[in-house]
C-alpha cells in the first residue's frame, strides 16, 4: 500500500472534480458504490465496461483522468499507462479506424472521495487498473497491461515495444540459467495461450507454476530476477513499490520462484510467471505470431483494496467485517 497523503490528496481532488463535472444519467455512470456485487468483475478483453468512456469526455475531463492515473503511478507506470492506450490506438487506426478515433476506456468512481474509504478504476482492451483510497493508504492491483501488437511495426510507434523490458529481462534469466536449473524452471516446452488467472476476481497462485526458486540461483541470477521484479513494482510510485518490495523481504525473497515455458528463443511464443508468498506476476507472448503480450501485477493479499479494506470495516463494523474476500 502507498502510505502518505500526497498521492491521496492529489486523487481525492481530482475524483471530486471530475465527479462535479458531471450530472444526470452520465454522472450515473460515472459514479459507483463499494458494495457493488460486480465490484471485482473485470477483463482485459475488448468490450464496453461500466463508467464514462474517455471518448465522451471534454478535454478538461480528459485531463483530470490523466492526473488521477500520474497520481497512482510513477513515472514509468504513467508512461506504461498512457503507451498501452496508445499501442491500442494505433491497433485501431491501423485496423481502419479514421485517425481521429476516440480511446474506448472507462473511468468510474467508487463511493465518495470526502470519505476514508473510496476507489476509482480505469478499463478497457489491455488496461485494467484499481485503485482502493483506505485511511490514507493506497492499493493498485490488479494491474494489466498489454500491447497489441508487442512491436509495433506501422505507424508513429514504429519500433517501439511498450512491454520489452518485462519481457527481455525474463529471457535474460531464463537463458542465464545452468542446464540443472533450467530443467526445472521450464515448466513446459510450449507457452500457454494467456496468462493463467486470467481476469479471475481472486487471484489463485496454485495455479501457476512453482519454477525455480531464488534461493537456488546465484547472485547473477538473483539480480536478474530482482530486477524483474521491480519493473512492475516501479509501475506504482515510489513509496508504494517501496512498500511491496518490503513486503518481499519480510516475507522471505529466497521463497520467490521463478517459471518459463516456450522456447527460449526471440520470436517465439513465451510465457512466464514470478511467484511469492505477498504477490503474483505473469506474462505471455504467444497470440499473433508472439506479437501480442499481456501482463498483470496481483496482490494475494491487497487486491481490491485487501487487507487494508479488511481492516477498516473490522473497525467500523465492532470486529464484523462485510468485506467479502
Amino acid at each position: 500500500m502507498i502510505s502518505g497523503t500526497e498521492p491521496v490528496s492529489s486523487m481525492r481532488q481530482l475524483a471530486s472534480s471530475l465527479l462535479a463535472s458531471e450530472a444526470g444519467e452520465r454522472s450515473q455512470r460515472l459514479r459507483g458504490t463499494l458494495d457493488d456485487p460486480r465490484l471485482r468483475e473485470w477483463t482485459y478483453l475488448p468490450g464496453d465496461r461500466p463508467g464514462l468512456c474517455l471518448d465522451e469526455l471534454s478535454a478538461e475531463q480528459r485531463s483530470l483522468v490523466d492526473g488521477l492515473i500520474a497520481a497512482a503511478h510513477g513515472e514509468w507506470g504513467t508512461e506504461r499507462v498512457q503507451g498501452a492506450i496508445d499501442v491500442e490506438h494505433g491497433r485501431r487506426v491501423g485496423a481502419g479506424a479514421a485517425p481521429d478515433v476516440g480511446d474506448r476506456y472507462w473511468v468510474r468512481i467508487l463511493g465518495d472521495p470526502a470519505e476514508p474509504v473510496w476507489a476509482w478504476r480505469l478499463n478497457g482492451h489491455h488496461l485494467a487498473m484499481h485503485v482502493f483510497v483506505v485511511d490514507e493508504a493506497v492499493t493498485l492491483t490488479p494491474h494489466f497491461l498489454g500491447a497489441e501488437p508487442a512491436l509495433a511495426q506501422t505507424g508513429k510507434l514504429t519500433g517501439q515495444r511498450l512491454l520489452g523490458l518485462e519481457e527481455d529481462l525474463a529471457r535474460e534469466l531464463v537463458t542465464a540459467l545452468d542446464d540443472g536449473q533450467r530443467g526445472v524452471a521450464v515448466v513446459a516446452d510450449r507457452a500457454p495461450d494467456d496468462i493463467l488467472t486470467r481476469y479471475d476476481p481472486v487471484a489463485d497462485p496454485s495455479l501457476v507454476p512453482a519454477g525455480l526458486a531464488r534461493g537456488h540461483m546465484d547472485d547473477q541470477q538473483r539480480s536478474l530476477l530482482d530486477r524483474l521484479v521491480r519493473t512492475y513494482l516501479q509501475r506504482a510510485t515510489t513509496t508504494y513499490a517501496r512498500a511491496c518490495w518490503q513486503d518481499v523481504t519480510d516475507s522471505g525473497p529466497e521463497a520467490i520462484t521463478f517459471a518459463w515455458a516456450g522456447p527460449v528463443e526471440p520470436g517465439a511464443g513465451l510465457y512466464y510467471s514470478v511467484r511469492s508468498p505477498t504477490f503474483l506476476l505473469e506474462y505471455d507472448n504467444t497470440q499473433d505470431d508472439a506479437n501480442h503480450a499481456h501482463s498483470v501485477w496481483r496482490h494475494l493479499r491487497d487486491d481490491w483494496g485487501g487487507d487494508p479494506l479488511r481492516d477498516h470495516y473490522l473497525r467500523s463494523h465492532n470486529g464484523r467485517s462485510s468485506v467479502a474476500g
